[in-house]
C-alpha cells in the first residue's frame, strides 16, 4: 500500500501540469538568453508569460520540439535522459510550468489550460510559429489543451502517460489523492527542486497547487478530443498508473493517432528520474519510436 500511496502521490504531481481558462494570447517579453557550458551546451532564459518568470532552455538544431515535465517536476527530472537524442536532429524547447523548477508563481489555481495558454505564449515570443509537443504525464494532459486550444502553432503531439478523464487511473488514486502529503513526495523530486528553484519555500506551494489541481480535475469532453486533427502517439507503460483502457479510449477518440503499450511503469519508457535503475541504458528508452513517428510523412 506504501507503494501505491507514493506512486499516487507522483502522479497527483505528475497529472497536473498546465492551466486556466485564458484564451487569449498575452504579449510577452523574453530576458536574456544566456549560453551554458555543459557536457551538452544549451541556451536558457525566462520569459514575461501572463504574469510568471517562466524558464526555458533550448538545445539543438532543427524542427522544433517542445518537452512539457509532468507535475512536481524539472525540465530534467522528466527530460534529462532523452534530451541529448532529440537534439542530434531538432531544436528542442524544454519549459517549466508555473510554480515548477524555476519559473514563478502567480497567484492562482494551476489549470492545464492555463498551462496551454502560457507555452502557446511563450512560443510567440520566441517566435516559433509551429512546432511538435511532448507531454509526460501532467505534461501530457496539457499537450492536449495545446492541440485543443491552439491547434494552429501544433504539427505533432506525443501523449505519454496523459490522462483525459477520472477513470484513467485506478478508483484507489483518487482516494489518495485526498490524504497527499509533501511527506510522499519523491526524494529525487525534492532535491531537484531545491537544487534550482529561488526559494526553495516554493515546494509545499507547489506540490499544493498540483494537488488542488487534480482534486478539481473535470473530464475533457468527448467532443473536444475528437476535435484534435493533430497526428499523436499515444505511449503508456504497460505497468503505468493510467490504465490500457484509458489510453485506448484516446486513441479510439483521436482519429490520427497511434497507440504505443510498452514494458515499464510511469515513465520508464524516457528514463525519467523516479523509474532510474542501475542497470539503466539509453537502449531501454522509446527515442527511436518516438523520432520515426515525429519524422513520418
Amino acid at each position: 500500500m506504501t507503494a501505491m500511496k507514493q506512486m499516487a502521490t507522483f502522479l497527483i504531481l505528475s497529472l497536473l501540469a498546465l492551466a486556466s481558462c485564458c484564451e487569449k494570447r498575452t504579449n510577452s517579453t523574453y530576458g536574456n538568453m544566456e549560453k551554458q557550458a555543459t557536457p551538452l551546451d544549451f541556451k536558457s532564459g525566462y520569459a514575461d508569460v501572463n504574469g510568471l518568470k517562466m524558464y526555458y532552455e533550448i538545445y539543438g538544431q532543427g524542427k522544433p520540439l517542445v518537452l512539457i515535465h509532468g507535475g512536481g517536476s524539472t525540465i530534467q527530472t522528466s527530460f534529462e535522459k532523452v534530451i541529448p537524442l532529440f537534439a542530434k536532429s531538432r531544436k528542442v524547447i524544454a519549459v517549466e510550468l508555473q510554480a515548477h523548477g524555476r519559473t514563478s508563481d502567480r497567484n492562482a489555481d494551476l489549470s492545464f489550460e492555463q498551462d496551454a495558454d502560457d507555452v502557446a505564449a511563450l512560443l510567440a515570443n520566441l517566435k516559433i510559429d509551429k512546432a511538435d509537443f511532448f507531454g509526460f504525464s501532467n505534461g501530457g494532459t496539457t499537450t492536449l489543451q495545446i492541440a485543443i486550444r491552439h491547434p494552429d502553432i501544433v504539427n505533432k503531439i506525443v501523449l505519454g502517460s496523459a490522462i483525459t478523464k477520472r477513470s484513467g487511473v485506478p478508483e484507489q488514486f483518487w482516494g489518495f489523492m485526498k490524504q497527499a502529503s509533501l511527506d510522499n513526495m519523491p526524494p529525487q523530486l525534492k532535491e531537484a527542486y531545491k537544487k534550482v528553484a529561488a526559494d526553495t519555500n516554493g515546494l509545499q506551494v507547489m506540490f499544493a497547487r498540483d494537488v488542488q489541481r487534480m482534486l478539481n480535475f473535470k473530464n475533457i469532453p468527448d467532443e473536444k478530443i475528437k476535435a484534435i486533427k493533430a497526428p499523436a502517439l499515444i505511449i503508456i507503460g504497460d505497468k503505468d498508473m493510467v490504465t490500457p483502457e484509458h489510453a485506448l479510449e484516446m486513441h479510439r477518440l483521436i482519429a490520427n493517432s497511434e497507440l504505443a503499450i510498452i514494458p515499464g511503469g510511469h515513465g520508464d519508457y524516457i528514463g525519467e528520474i523516479t523509474t532510474l535503475k542501475p542497470d539503466f541504458k539509453e537502449s531501454d528508452l522509446a527515442i527511436p519510436m518516438i523520432e520515426k513517428f515525429l519524422d513520418k510523412k
